[in-house]
């Protein structure tokens, strides 16, 4: 399955999950998304090799900020009526605590859609949604 067709299936019947099988990088992290009402969380189930530093034991900076700029993309297309590939064109991360070796859960909040570029304001959180690890603001360019 191409990325466009991921992206055409994932819109078409609501489950975003097709667009995750689409793009390797999510497929090799394992991400699961799930709708909660009108908001889409995604999931980074917890995988040794994502500790960043095995004394604490703490998730990887790198991973968290993947995880961030996936779920505010995945959000951003499951806002969009027709089928496009946003571009990253810029990310800036929060690290507010962190991320223990759980799964971790993210979200995005589409600020602005515009026709050539949208904002995006993600959030990432391990248990308790009150206690967030990470956020970050992203924007991407409507291809």
């Amino acid at each position: 399955m191409t990325l466009a067709d991921g992206i055409r299936a994932a819109q078409a019947s609501g489950d975003l999950q097709p667009l995750i099988e689409a793009v390797p990088y999510f497929r090799w992290l394992k991400l699961r998304v799930e709708r909660h009402g009108e908001e889409l969380v995604t999931i980074l189930p917890f995988q040794d090799m994502l500790i960043g530093n095995p004394m604490l034991p703490a998730l990887h900076g790198g991973i968290t900020g993947a995880l961030l700029e996936s779920a505010a993309m995945i959000s951003l297309i499951g806002a969009m009526e027709k089928p496009k590939l946003p571009r990253i064109i810029n990310i800036t991360v929060d690290y507010l605590r962190p991320g223990r070796p759980l799964d971790c859960l993210a979200t995005g909040l589409v600020t602005k859609q515009g026709r050539r570029v949208a904002n995006v304001r993600a959030l990432a959180w391990q248990g308790d949604r009150e206690k967030l690890i990470a956020t970050a603001s992203a924007h991407f360019m409507m291809i």
